[in-house]
């Protein structure tokens, strides 16, 4: 019997935002979990080739700041101490092996799911872990689970049309980003000019 129910929300926080704190703070509260832990890629490989990202390290120093006196919820930097590009199914392993009490929760948005099968080792994915998929009110996302895979969890959140994408646009044009993202996170932006123009 697992001693602790973990929530693993893994993205590129490029930056955190208030949607990813919502998904995370809401997730917990219906499944009941212990804490949900916000895992930040290292290298974001399906993104990474398409555009630059922000250094891990700056990455976390934000969502770290995002999460400070959230209850429940902690960051990990689990993917950036291993390096290289970022895959869920290797971190599932380390995870399940330095903790094996642990019953882990892989919280996925809905991009995120409808992408499934395009993930490496997704299907290793099934054996290591209990799918939550988060849906916006009214909308299920369809899931490409392969045959014999238990169904997903799915969990409604309050939708927030929110993203990092948008963020990074209006602060490269100089707009505010102020109650898109925690003050914290705002004032690192601001104070390292992230996302300007070079």
């Amino acid at each position: 019997m697992p001693s602790r129910r973990v929530g693993l929300l893994g993205g590129t926080f490029d930056p955190p935002h208030v949607a990813h704190l919502v998904v995370a703070v809401e997730v917990r509260e219906a499944l009941e979990l212990d804490e949900v832990r916000l895992v930040v890629a290292n290298d974001p490989w399906q993104k990474s080739a398409l555009r630059q990202v922000t250094p891990a390290g700056t990455r976390l120093r934000m969502t770290r700041a995002a999460v400070v006196g959230v209850p429940g919820l902690v960051v990990s930097d689990v993917e950036v101490r291993v390096g290289g590009p970022s895959y869920t199914a290797q971190t599932l392993r380390l995870l399940r092996e330095r903790e094996p009490d642990t019953e882990w929760l892989l919280i996925l948005g809905a991009d995120a799911a409808a992408r499934l099968d395009t993930w490496r080792d997704a299907a290793d994915l099934f054996d290591s872990c209990t799918l939550v998929v988060v849906d916006r009110p009214g909308t299920p996302v369809r899931v490409p689970l392969p045959p014999g895979a238990a169904p997903a969890e799915r969990v409604e959140v309050t939708s927030l049309d929110v993203s990092s994408t948008d963020l990074r646009r209006r602060a490269r044009a100089g707009r505010s980003i102020r109650f898109l993202v925690p003050d914290p996170v705002a004032r690192i932006v601001e104070r390292e000019g992230l996302y300007r123009r070079s």
